[in-house]
Parts: structure tokens; sequence; C-alpha cells
């Protein structure tokens, strides 16, 4: 299974990206996506997280509120809509993928990752 994100760059505080990740293939072990980031000196962390279905949702706190997680199965894609930037957000995102068991929100339940793309909020 490849991830490919996309949509990442720089905006202004306030300021909106949405990211997507294209997936290559549906597999028994990639059925739940999530999102994670990176700021420079720091661990990846989670961001957000949806089932398969897309009935389940999770976000982080510092999150929860501004970003919203969706995905399109048939077309192979997810997406992480960013509203109200802030400098904090800035880092490297990354799409995984992960088997309909386990903690979403820890990097080491994720089975497949991408390369990330980066998101840079200016103040």
């Amino acid at each position: 299974v490849q991830l490919v994100e996309s949509g990442g760059g720089l905006v202004q505080t306030g300021g909106s990206l949405r990211l997507s990740c294209a997936v290559s293939a549906w597999t028994p072990d990639s059925v739940r996506m999530g999102w994670f980031r990176q700021a420079p000196g720091r661990e990846r962390e989670f961001v957000s997280g949806i089932n398969w279905s897309g009935s389940l949702t999770y976000y982080a706190d510092s999150v929860r509120g501004r970003f919203t997680i969706s995905r399109d199965n048939d077309e192979k894609l997810v997406f992480l809509q960013m509203n109200n930037l802030k400098p904090e957000d800035t880092g490297v995102y990354y799409c995984a993928a992960t088997s309909s068991y386990g903690n979403m929100e820890t990097t080491t339940s994720y089975n497949y990752w991408g390369r990330g793309t980066q998101v840079t909020i200016s103040s």
C-alpha cells in the first residue's frame, strides 16, 4: 500500500489548507486512516483519524473544532480540511493507514505511511 500526501503549503495565521492522501489500494490492514504531524525537534503526534465508513472520527484536542477529516473510498482519497490555522500547526503532515484494531492515536498502530507534506503557518 502506498500513500501520497499533497496540499501542503505556506499560509498566514487564520488561513486554511486542505490536505489530500491518495491510497494505492485498500487492504485489511489499511482500512482506518490517520493524519499525524511532526514539528522540528518534536515527536510525531496524532492529529486525526477516521474509520472505514467515516462514521467515527477522532481529533487531537489541539485541532478539534478547526480540522475535519473525511474520506472517499471509491476514489481512494482521505482529506484533512484545516481551518483557522495557527503557527503551532506548522510541521510535516503524514497520512497513515492501519487495520480495524488498535489505538489510532499511536504511531506504532499504523502499517503504512506516506512521505509527508510540509505545512507552514506564518504569524
